[in-house]
């Protein structure tokens, strides 16, 4: 298969909310919620793809001809490229029936660690889509980062230890999920979490704690005072809070404020390897993708994951090849016009 024909085959079985769009920008699925789409006017997925287009990178092409390396690593793992697959959590009510999240960790899960890069799993209301995640790593010998939902304390604890089974080789929190709407007016309360709160967390996981969420400066020094050892520049895909900045707009802020003292992810709207690029040039150690991975899934499964990995290779080594960049710590600002 191609990548267009897993896409054009995604859209024979995605549900009502995900088109499979040629390009996955948030024009189509726009406030479709539940589902991909983004809160409110819907214009904070259009603004996350949007600002890494309005990036332009600088061709240098007087240099050593010599291969590329897109090799990274990461809590002392070597992975081929510089991506993850982002959580996603309870598939079947935004993507369609042809999955549960069981079955679709048990396909991304291995056919991410076979592509050379690992994969986030997801959290939700119904616990079986944590345990899910945790059975599929615990298969895979713990090449994934089980992403746990701010809930009360007892219950992260618990969800902590689960996942904590698995042995993952990290274990993140999605903190800015404390603005989706089934997290509101639980009992006991769910949702935002202090300094001390997440330093406890952090404790339980007893392993490279990831803090996805974070769009302030003085949001990710909070993270680094809490003991997280990775951020993820996020917001939710657009999903939590409607009118928030691209996250391509704030990550260099976020990166000279706390970058070498902790890893810096940054994840939403990111497509390409070309968007890889520059969101390493900006100064981030990685990058999460989310939603082109459920297409690729649906449309092709494990072999769908395989194609998408390869695209995004392909396209790194093309653009660090033509900017002058021979392995990622070359990568720097100067590659990308105007800075």
């Amino acid at each position: 298969m191609t990548y267009q024909e897993v896409l054009a085959a995604s859209r024979t079985c995605m549900g009502p909310y995900c088109k499979s769009c040629p390009v996955c920008n948030g024009q189509a699925c726009r406030n479709t919620m539940p589902g991909p789409g983004a809160k409110g006017l819907g214009a904070g997925a259009i603004r996350n793809y949007q600002k890494w287009q309005e990036l332009c990178v600088n061709m240098d092409t007087i240099c050593e001809n010599a291969p590329v390396d897109t090799t990274c690593e990461l809590f002392g793992r070597r992975f081929a490229l510089p991506v993850f697959a982002a959580p996603v959590g309870a598939v079947k009510l935004h993507y369609g029936d042809k999955y549960n999240d069981l079955e679709y960790n048990g396909i991304l899960i291995p056919a991410c660690a076979e592509a050379g890069i690992a994969a986030f799993t997801g959290d939700g209301t119904d616990h079986n889509v944590c345990r899910a995640a945790a059975e599929a790593l615990a298969k895979n010998g713990g090449c994934g980062v089980p992403t746990v939902k701010p809930w009360n304390m007892e219950l992260v604890k618990e969800k902590i230890d689960l996942v904590k089974a698995a042995n993952p080789f990290a274990i993140a929190m999605d903190i800015d999920a404390a603005g989706l709407p089934f997290l509101r007016n639980l009992e006991p309360p769910a949702g935002r979490k202090t300094v001390e709160e997440l330093k406890r967390i952090a404790a339980w996981a007893e392993r490279p704690f990831i803090l996805k969420g974070v769009m302030t400066v003085a949001g990710a020094k909070k993270a680094l005072e809490a003991g997280a050892s990775a951020i993820v520049v996020s917001n939710h895909g657009g999903r939590v809070l409607d009118q928030c900045p691209a996250t391509a707009e704030v990550l260099p802020a976020i990166v000279d404020a706390v970058g070498g003292r902790m890893t810096v992810l940054v994840d939403g709207g990111i497509r390409s390897g070309l968007d890889v690029f520059k969101a390493l040039a900006l100064g981030a150690d990685g990058v999460l993708i989310a939603r082109p991975f459920v297409n690729m899934v649906y449309g092709g499964g494990a072999e769908g994951v395989k194609i998408y990995v390869e695209k995004l290779r392909a396209e790194l080594e093309d653009a660090m090849g033509m900017c002058g960049a021979r392995k990622l710590s070359d990568i720097n600002r100067s590659m990308l016009f105007g800075y």
